[in-house]
Order: structure tokens, then C-alpha cells, then sequence
């Protein structure tokens, strides 16, 4: 499958006229248990030629989209953001973005940019920001198997390792790792309540098809209460964090000479 993402993005690259600066994968196998039938989720930063930023419309208006999306084909999932996007979303501790430079599961870093993006990532890191963003997250899949006797099982999964991700926060104002695995060893001590979720985490991780069953219900009261009790931690939280923005438009400029030259 690398060969084909590979290929993917030189086909983007070809298509676009940019430079993909950086891919990794996001999703469930970054995170640490795919099933048999996950998508491939590849998600990528890339930067135009400098004459495409010098123009009196900037990308991501009117017809300068600053996205490229590829139609899923064969489990194939991909798409990214040009690099002026990204950076504002840094700027604002977007989680997805945090996620994927600290993916463990990387396909191209041809740049200097996301390594220089991870060496800043803590100094304009909002915790505030981060923890409504999971869970919020987990508040939505929650309420739509709240009180049903039969739900998608893997769906447990997209409820647990967001509020275990806020609950990381929380404790250690810090970024989440990707890895379930580690978040649930860190983040939960009841015996009964570890042995439920590592049984159900086995059986996605042999590949066994979590469709619908019996709703479980020491993991149901353990997100109602976690979700309740970091709302209100959040709101105690420290606000502040860098106005990074001169440091990333030079990070952006520097980009543009490492890859186009002058």
C-alpha cells in the first residue's frame, strides 16, 4: 500500500504544481486499532510556487482552494492542506493537524518544515482549545448511542480515545500521544473497567467485525462521567499561549526557499 500512496501524491504533485512537504497517516491505524476493513486516512501538507501566494487573492478564496482531496478508492483515503492553512491551524492548536506531525506512521517528510513545526508545537500548544475540541468530539458520538440497548461496538473506540485524550490534558497540559494503547495505560486504573476495553481493543485489533451488540455498560458510565468532569476542568484551564504569528510567516518564508530556491 506504500508503493500506492506513494504514487498517490506524485500524482497530486504532478496535477496541483506543489511540493507535498510532509504525509503521514491519521485515523484509526495511527492510532492503533484498525480492522480488516479500515481505510488508508493519508493526510499531507504541501505549498504552492511563490507567484501562486502573490496574487490579490490568497489561496483558500473564491476558486484557490486550499485543500486537495482525492475520491476514496480501494480503502485508498487522501487529502491535504496547503501549507498557509495548516499554519493557521497550528496557530490555533488544531488537533487533527498536532496529530498527524506526531503521527507514527509517516510516508514523506522531504522538508525541514514539519520537524521545525514539531519544535514549536508546545509553545503554541492550547490546552483549552485542545480538550473542547475532544470533548466535544466524544459529547457527539456519545449522544448518538446514549440509552440505546444495541450499538456499533467499534464506535466505543471513537468515544474512548477522545476523552482519554482529554483527560491527558487535563492531568498533564501537555499533547496527547496517538496511540490508544498508551492513553489507556496512563489514563485508567479501574481493573474492571481496563480488562473490558483491552478485550474489546483485542478483538478490533485481531480483525473481528465490531458491528452491532449489547451496549457495555461500565464503559457507558465511565464517558458520562469523565465528559461531565473534564467540562469543568477545562474551564479552569490557562488561556494563554504564544502569538506565534511572526514565527510562522517566517517559517513559511523559509519553506518557500527550501523548496523552490530563491
Amino acid at each position: 500500500m506504500e508503493k500506492d500512496i506513494l504514487a498517490s501524491l506524485r500524482s497530486i504533485e504532478q496535477e496541483y504544481e506543489v511540493k507535498v512537504l510532509y504525509a503521514c497517516e491519521s485515523g484509526s491505524r495511527a492510532w492503533g486499532f484498525p480492522s480488516r476493513d479500515s481505510d488508508w486516512d493519508v493526510r499531507f501538507f504541501y505549498v504552492h510556487r511563490p507567484e501562486v501566494y502573490l496574487s490579490i487573492d490568497p489561496v483558500g478564496v473564491g476558486k484557490k482552494r486550499d485543500v486537495i482531496e482525492r475520491p476514496i478508492h480501494d480503502l485508498l483515503d487522501v487529502s491535504g492542506w496547503d501549507l498557509t492553512k495548516a499554519l493557521k491551524l497550528f496557530r490555533k492548536s488544531n488537533p487533527p493537524l498536532l496529530e498527524w506531525l506526531f503521527s507514527d506512521i509517516v510516508y514523506e517528510e522531504a522538508y525541514k518544515t514539519a520537524a521545525q513545526m514539531r519544535a514549536m508545537s508546545r509553545s503554541v500548544f492550547s490546552p483549552v482549545s485542545c480538550m473542547h475540541h475532544y470533548l466535544n468530539m466524544a459529547a457527539n458520538n456519545y449522544r448518538a448511542v446514549q440509552g440505546r440497548d444495541e450499538v456499533k461496538l467499534k464506535k466505543y473506540f471513537y468515544m474512548l480515545r477522545p476523552v482519554l485524550a482529554a483527560k491527558w490534558i487535563a492531568e498533564r497540559q501537555d499533547i496527547p500521544p496517538l496511540s490508544f494503547d498508551q492513553l489507556l495505560a496512563a489514563m485508567v486504573q479501574d481493573p474492571l473497567l481496563v480488562e473490558t476495553i483491552e478485550q474489546l481493543l483485542a478483538r478490533k485489533k485481531a480483525g473481528e467485525e465490531l458491528s452491532a451488540g449489547q451496549s457495555i455498560r461500565v464503559i457507558d458510565v465511565f464517558l458520562e462521567q469523565e465528559i461531565e468532569k473534564l467540562r469543568s476542568r477545562a474551564a479552569d484551564l490557562d488561556r494563554q499561549t504564544e502569538n506565534a504569528t511572526d514565527r510562522l510567516n517566517d517559517l513559511f518564508r523559509r519553506t518557500l526557499k527550501e523548496v523552490w530556491g530563491e
